[in-house]
């Protein structure tokens, strides 16, 4: 036993079940079994394409803690008043009895990989041919000065859909007359949705109607961001003088913040605030630096199927794998858990296995009515996930032009939702 490639909790469990399936399986008298941790765009993604697609072949067993799953896409829309909280949960309700996915509603804790098995919270292990490790995000601790998990119910994140979500949207609500709403926005990479510059937009268009002499802070420490000259439009056309974004140039990368005494510190100078929203930098969730997967803060892999560099039985998809130049996006943990199926189904079947393609698009409302994208095309090089084209919505675009971008991200959300939970 390789005891520096063991990663796991649990030790006692997972050994008494690493003599069991897995021995079992290599002499061919089971079916191999696909592990998949987290259930958002990539793992119930891909839990269900490989599910459907190999007919019963596969046990597929999908891990995700939350009985509801709560879209961090769209997230933004309903701080705006566009969208309730209820149009954001979902459940795994057909997963089960429509294609045989075995739904474990449970924390993995650990994973095995000599043993090839993960470990969960309530004390079972589970063995794995495969294993899809497909978590979301977590944050890089002391990212921001004064701020850490114990803070996020006065500072919240929201960047984890549900609970958070709902507190900023109250918070944003219960700002004074003329108050401040802050945020400290995230260095590059990050996941987008909810992207910080659509939520600034959704917080001032609720300020607008409620509250229209409150001002909106962004500290940022990023010089340029995706759709900057789209939102920069948009916040002069819809909120002019209420958006004030501070930049590296002038002290956005230079912040603190104090939860107790509510106030932001930008390049020194200290404001009293009433809601603010601080977005940390984030690193892959933690389930995957558990494997002994990751490099850093985020989980290397192989663009071809989004197999680890560290470990061929073990793929990382969404917004903890390190793959190139897609954006940590629900459309492309999505598409990228497409090809992760057909890459495990074709291992463990031996069917078809397709070249891999990968898309994305990202919209974002900037008030009503008024919806940008920008989106584009990969392929898998040896190297990474690599762009071949890209498109942007473009300024001074007709209103018609706007409510067509918009009415397009409605219909991938519905779509995106049915892909997932069928």
């Amino acid at each position: 036993m390789k005891m520096n490639r063991r990663l796991f909790l649990g030790t006692t469990a997972a050994a008494a079940a690493s003599l069991s399936a897995p021995a079992v399986l290599a002499e061919g008298h089971g079916k191999p079994n696909v592990v998949v941790i987290g259930g958002g765009p990539g793992g119930a993604t891909a839990a269900r394409y490989i599910a459907k697609d190999s007919k019963g072949e596969i046990n597929v067993t999908l891990i995700e803690p939350t009985r509801t799953y709560f879209t961090c896409f769209f997230s933004n829309l309903y701080i705006g008043g566009f969208k309730d909280i209820d149009d954001l949960g979902h459940t795994y309700g057909t997963l089960a009895p429509k294609y045989g996915i075995n739904v474990v509603h449970d924390w993995a804790v650990g994973v095995d990989r000599d043993a090839k098995t993960v470990s969960l919270a309530g004390g079972n292990t589970l063995p794995y041919d495969k294993l899809i490790i497909s978590p979301g995000i977590d944050f890089v601790d002391g990212a921001v000065d004064g701020w850490s998990l114990a803070s996020q119910n006065a500072m919240p994140h929201a960047y984890k859909g549900g609970s958070q979500t709902e507190l900023l949207k109250a918070q944003v609500a219960a700002i004074p007359e003329g108050g401040i709403f802050a945020m400290v926005a995230p260095p590059n990479p990050f996941r987008c949705p909810p992207g910080p510059y659509e939520r600034v937009s959704m917080v001032a268009h609720t300020l607008k109607k409620t509250n229209p002499t409150a001002k909106i802070i962004v500290a940022d420490p990023k010089a340029n961001f995706s759709k900057m000259a789209l939102f920069q439009e948009g916040w002069a056309k819809h909120y002019n003088g209420m958006v004030d974004w501070i930049g590296p140039d002038f002290g956005g990368a230079n912040v603190s913040v104090d939860p107790d005494a509510m106030t932001l510190t930008i390049d020194g100078e200290t404001t009293k605030v009433d809601a603010c929203n601080v977005i940390p930098a984030m690193k892959a969730g933690r389930i995957a630096e558990i494997a002994g997967v990751t490099e850093g803060n985020w989980a290397p892999i192989n663009p071809a199927d989004m197999s680890s560099t560290v470990d061929p039985d073990i793929y990382v998809l969404g917004d903890s794998a390190n793959q190139g130049d897609m954006p940590k996006s629900g459309f492309a943990a999505n598409s990228q858990a497409k090809v992760c199926a057909n890459a495990v189904r074709g291992a463990l079947t031996g069917s078809r296995v397709f070249p891999a393609k990968f898309s994305n698009t990202c919209w974002s409302l900037i008030d009503t009515n008024d919806g940008v994208k920008v989106g584009a095309t990969y392929e898998a090089t040896d190297e990474k996930i690599a762009k071949v084209d890209g498109f942007i919505s473009s300024t001074g675009e007709t209103d018609e032009m706007r409510k067509t971008t918009y009415e397009e991200s409605e219909g991938w959300y519905a779509g995106i939702i049915a892909d997932m939970f069928a």
